[in-house]
């Protein structure tokens, strides 16, 4: 079972897909009656009501993949359109449904893209800075959690951060950001599926706590992200997905953690990110 029927196995209560499916449920029945994607993105987001986590009005509108014109860079048509082409499957049907839930966000990663399109083109291969924007779009996740987490975490000392410390996850909360990522969840979901956790600047970890509603941390997110220097250095951490508590069942023994192709060591030589350290402990 493949895209669209793959859509009637969304849960309400699953852990990646929960944040989205006051609004994901209603854009996944149209697209199971046969509406075009964009149409159901568009009728979705119109009829959301006031409850959901979209505080924020959706700033664009998705239009078919044929309104980009040939040789337009997609993130410039978005920036100077408002409109996103969409096609549809699976990929483009999750990136609407970020658009409408972190807003800030995606408007400042599309700004970031357009700026960097305006200033040097569009290369054969994107640059580490574009490189990095991309990298979060398709495949991020935002953590919010304590500091021995992330401590854990960023030196793949696995067994501490999900093991040891997996009380301390009642403080935490990871949101998929990622569509491409939310598309491999949908129809391959696997052990090894890992996602990219931007790495939070220290006022960024000191103003968000997990229950902050999600217009509030997308408004946080976007502010760091326009004034993030490192991020052409991709300040991003893996976390294999299924290894957070309670997403998967099979994590509750310690075993599951032993598969070393997917919870792998720093490589030798390898240095964690430092920008952890700067962070807030309480």
């Amino acid at each position: 079972m493949l895209w669209p029927d793959r859509l009637v196995t969304l849960d309400v209560a699953s852990p990646w897909w929960a944040p989205y499916a006051a609004v994901g449920q209603v854009a996944a029945a149209g697209v199971l009656r046969g509406e075009v994607v964009w149409q159901s993105l568009n009728d979705a987001i119109q009829a959301a009501p006031h409850s959901t986590p979209m505080a924020t009005p959706c700033p664009v509108r998705f239009v078919p993949q044929s309104r980009l014109p040939d040789g337009e860079a997609y993130e410039a048509f978005i920036y100077q359109t408002k409109q996103v082409p969409t096609r549809c499957g699976a990929h483009d049907f999750f990136n609407g449904l970020v658009w409408a839930h972190w807003p800030a966000t995606k408007s400042a990663l599309n700004a970031l893209q357009s700026r960097d399109i305006a200033q040097n083109g569009v290369q054969k291969t994107r640059g580490p800075f574009r490189d990095a924007l991309t990298l979060l779009d398709e495949n991020g996740a935002l953590l919010v959690a304590p500091r021995p987490i992330w401590d854990a975490l960023v030196n793949r000392s696995w067994i501490e951060a999900l093991v040891t410390l997996r009380p301390l996850w009642a403080q935490a909360r990871l949101w998929i950001f990622g569509h491409a990522l939310m598309e491999q969840l949908l129809l391959f979901p696997r052990k090894g599926l890992t996602a990219h956790l931007w790495l939070p600047t220290p006022a960024f970890q000191a103003a968000a706590h997990k229950d902050l509603p999600m217009h509030a941390l997308d408004a946080l997110w976007a502010d760091a992200l326009r004034t993030d220097v490192a991020l052409a250095g991709k300040p991003f951490t893996p976390l294999p997905v299924m290894g957070i508590p309670g997403w998967d069942a099979a994590n509750n023994n310690a075993c599951f953690y032993s598969d070393a192709g997917v919870f792998r060591p720093l490589r030798e030589g390898q240095k964690a990110p430092q920008r952890v350290s700067q962070m807030p402990v309480a």
